[in-house]
């Protein structure tokens, strides 16, 4: 059997989608605590708490021979009362932040999974290093605020930039190619279909088509 190491191996297609199976959900469980707790050092020993009963997690799940392979990327949403509702937690993986533009992937499904369950406000605490991406998605600023000893802004979606989506654990198949990704629309009952989906965008060899 042939061995990749991540940073040698080009994932050609990741999933985006609302976290279903175990493995999403311990896997986004995991990445949080690399990245909070590990790397940016926000929280001492882990970084859950009481929202994570009633959120939704989303996911960005890496591909290997046409399967879910690895979460990779992560945010969750909840509704504190009808129509308000809350993005946070939003982490990507440092192996593949230059990749796919996984983040303003998990946003878009973010904001579009609430707007299709009745939101009228969409907000959260953005880091102050992730302001002008969030500028650029149509986000505004409300007010600025220090949590956990680093600054954050309070920012407000657009709705109206953002779709409704019905059924987030279909989700997404988001295709890389060499300026970017290309999405490809891809129901999850169906994931016979995705090996055509990455023929059409790769050859053999992993170079695009």
């Amino acid at each position: 059997m042939i061995r990749f190491e991540h940073d040698q191996f080009r994932c050609p297609g990741y999933f985006i989608k609302a976290a279903a199976a175990p493995f999403e959900k311990a896997g986004a469980a995991a990445l949080r605590k690399r990245v909070f707790v590990d790397e940016q050092k926000i929280f001492k020993d882990h970084d859950s708490d009481t929202i994570d009963a009633v959120a939704t997690t989303l996911v960005a799940l890496s591909t290997y021979a046409h399967e879910p392979d690895e979460v990779v990327g992560t945010v969750r949403i909840h509704e504190p009362e009808p129509g308000l509702w809350w993005g946070s937690r939003l982490a990507v993986d440092r192996r593949f932040r230059t990749v796919a533009r996984l983040g303003q992937q998990l946003i878009q499904l973010a904001v579009s999974t609430a707007n299709g369950r009745g939101c009228h406000t969409f907000l959260a605490h953005v880091q102050a290093q992730n302001v002008p991406l969030f500028q650029k998605l149509a986000w505004s600023v409300e007010d600025e605020v220090d949590l956990h000893g680093f600054p954050h802004a309070l920012m407000r979606a657009d709705l109206s930039r953002y779709p409704p989506i019905a059924d987030p654990e279909s989700g997404w198949l988001s295709l890389v190619g060499g300026e970017g990704a290309a999405r490809a629309s891809v129901p999850r009952p169906v994931c016979h279909d995705v090996p055509a989906l990455l023929a059409q965008h790769w050859h053999v060899d992993g170079s695009r088509a």
